[in-house]
Parts: C-alpha cells; sequence; structure tokens
C-alpha cells in the first residue's frame, strides 16, 4: 500500500481543518493510549522484579518513555497501512486517518518520529540493547503482523501477538543489560495470554472483520471453536504463570496468586461455552485486562517486599 495514498480525503488531504487542540488529539489517537497503557503496566512490575528492589525513577521514567515512543509509532504504522479496512470496520471507522483529520504521509512522517526518537532516547540514557529490542518490536508488528499476517493467516494475532510481549524484555533489560530466563518466561505469558485476550474482542466486532475481508479466527470459523482454542491458550497460560515464582525467586505467596488468576481467567473462558455472545465475550475481554494487570502488580509488589 501506498502510505501517501488518501482515503477519506484526495489525495490524504484534509476533509476538514482543525485547530491546534484537535489536531493533537488526533497525532494522540494514532498511537492508540489504551494499548500503550497496557505494554506500559507491564514494563514497570518486570523492572521491579529485575532490580529486586526499586529501580531508580529516573530509569524507569526513561524506559516508559522509550518504550511508549516506539509504541505510539508501531501504531501509528499500523494505522496508516490499515487504513482502507479502518474505515469498513464500525470499530475503526472513527480513526485520524479514515475521517481526514491526519494525511497518511504526515501521519508515517509522525510515526518514524517516533521510532527514531525512542531509539535515540533509550540508547543514550538506557542501554543499546533495550533500544534495538524497542525499535524490533515495532518492526515486527508492522512487517510480520499489520503487512503480512492479519490480512493473510487466522495465526495473525497470536503470532502477531509477540510484539506486545517485547517490553517486558525492554524493562528487563533496561535494568540489568541482558536477558535471562524469568524475562523470557514473562515474554510467554503475554504471548499465549494475548490469544484470548483479543479473540473476545473479535467476537464482538466480528462482523466487522467479516466485512474487511480480515481472516480474524472469530470471523471465519464457529464460535466453538474460538471457544476451545480461547480455553486452551488459556490452559496454557495458566501452567506457564506456574514457573514465574520459582524462576523469578517470587515465593510461594505469589505462586498461589497466579494459580488462583489463572483459575479466574480459565473459568471466564469457560464460561464461553454455554454462552458465546458479544456481551459475555466482552466481559471476558474486560476480565483479560484485569487478569494481566493484576498478575503484574502483584509480581511487582512481592519483588519489592521480598527484596527490599
Amino acid at each position: 500500500m501506498d502510505a501517501s495514498a488518501g482515503i477519506g480525503g484526495v489525495g490524504g488531504e484534509l476533509l476538514t481543518p482543525l485547530g491546534w487542540s484537535e489536531r493533537a488529539k488526533a497525532y494522540v489517537a494514532l498511537t492508540k493510549p489504551r494499548i500503550i497503557e497496557l505494554l506500559l503496566i507491564t514494563t514497570i512490575p518486570t523492572m521491579f522484579v529485575a532490580a529486586r528492589r526499586l529501580p531508580s525513577a529516573g530509569l524507569v521514567a526513561l524506559t516508559l518513555v522509550g518504550g511508549a515512543l516506539a509504541a505510539g509509532g508501531a501504531n501509528a504504522m499500523n494505522m496508516v497501512y490499515d487504513r482502507d479496512i479502518d474505515a469498513i470496520m464500525e470499530r475503526t471507522k472513527n480513526r485520524p486517518l479514515v475521517t481526514g483529520a491526519i494525511s497518511p504521509r504526515a501521519a508515517l512522517v509522525f510515526a518514524v518520529s517516533l521510532e527514531i526518537g525512542s531509539f535515540l532516547l533509550l540508547w543514550s540514557t538506557v542501554n543499546l540493547l533495550s533500544a534495538v529490542l524497542a525499535v524490533s518490536a515495532t518492526a515486527f508488528y508492522v512487517g510480520v503482523y499489520t503487512m503480512w499476517l492479519k490480512r493473510s493467516s487466522p495465526q495473525n494475532i497470536v503470532i502477531g501477538g509477540a510484539a506486545g510481549a517485547v517490553p517486558v524484555l525492554v524493562g528487563w533489560s533496561a535494568v540489568t543489560g541482558h536477558l535471562a530466563l524469568a524475562p523470557l518466561v514473562l515474554f510467554g505469558i503475554i504471548f499465549l495470554w494475548t490469544p484470548p485476550h483479543f479473540w473476545a474482542l473479535a467476537v464482538r466486532y466480528r462482523d466487522d472483520y467479516a466485512a474487511a475481508n480480515v481472516p480474524m479466527l472469530p470471523a471465519i470459523v464457529d464460535l466453538p471453536k474460538v471457544v476451545r482454542q480461547m480455553i486452551i491458550y488459556t490452559v496454557a497460560l495458566w501452567a506457564l504463570s506456574a514457573t514465574l515464582a520459582p524462576v523469578a525467586h517470587l515465593g510461594l505467596v505469589f505462586f498461589g496468586i497466579t494459580m488462583v488468576l489463572g483459575a479466574a481467567f480459565f473459568w471466564k473462558a469457560w464460561s464461553l461455552r454455554t454462552d458465546a455472545s458479544p456481551k459475555r465475550a466482552m466481559k471476558v475481554f474486560g476480565f483479560s485486562i484485569t487478569y494481566l494487570t493484576l498478575l503484574f502488580f502483584a509480581m511487582g509488589v512481592t519483588a519489592v517486599v521480598r527484596h527490599p
């Protein structure tokens, strides 16, 4: 797709002139702030575990800013490439590139600038490994997921979800300068969490994906098959989370927390067997976010309490 070609406006021109505040809001919307918030929620506790204490506020802030810039740039590139299908889908029809609030060319320049800023900031203030990991996640998300898998394979969100798991590697390497088994387990947890999380949302918008000809699993197979896949991934997530406490030296209390949270997520997914309605699926989607937030919050608190 030509990034300079326009939709919603002729040649990518704006449909209506915007004031500076409206334009600023449109650029912020390009970064998908809610997704960035979730990525940062996983980064901070990972840094606590890596440091086994409270890391310096400056290091945390720089890592978060660098990670947010990289994620924001990736999301903006995703919107540039996907603006044709975003115009078809009800969930995305009000995005800035669809409405013409921002031109595709301006959005692409903005996205590339964020990536450059992320790399330079992390390299100069944190370390090179963190910088490389952050921009590598962008390359994977845009090149592998957005431009290849999303429109060609029902495994799109499974494989593409790896990009969303990279922030834990960035957070760990920011503190230690290297990787280890614990961050790889954390990576695996987010990787396994992503399919049931996103498929729950996709059940709600399966007609959107079908209309846009995007082979998201709920749009191309019967819902009972989707539910079975969600349960399988939830069980795998539950099992992998059981290894986190011993690998990261977080003790029996945290192990118990992972088991309770895993059981709750499994039960939510299992409940879709009898009611896979969009309303029920959105409840599972909402709980999946709660699950990840509580798991990482408990992990961070445990790391600080056990290693003051």
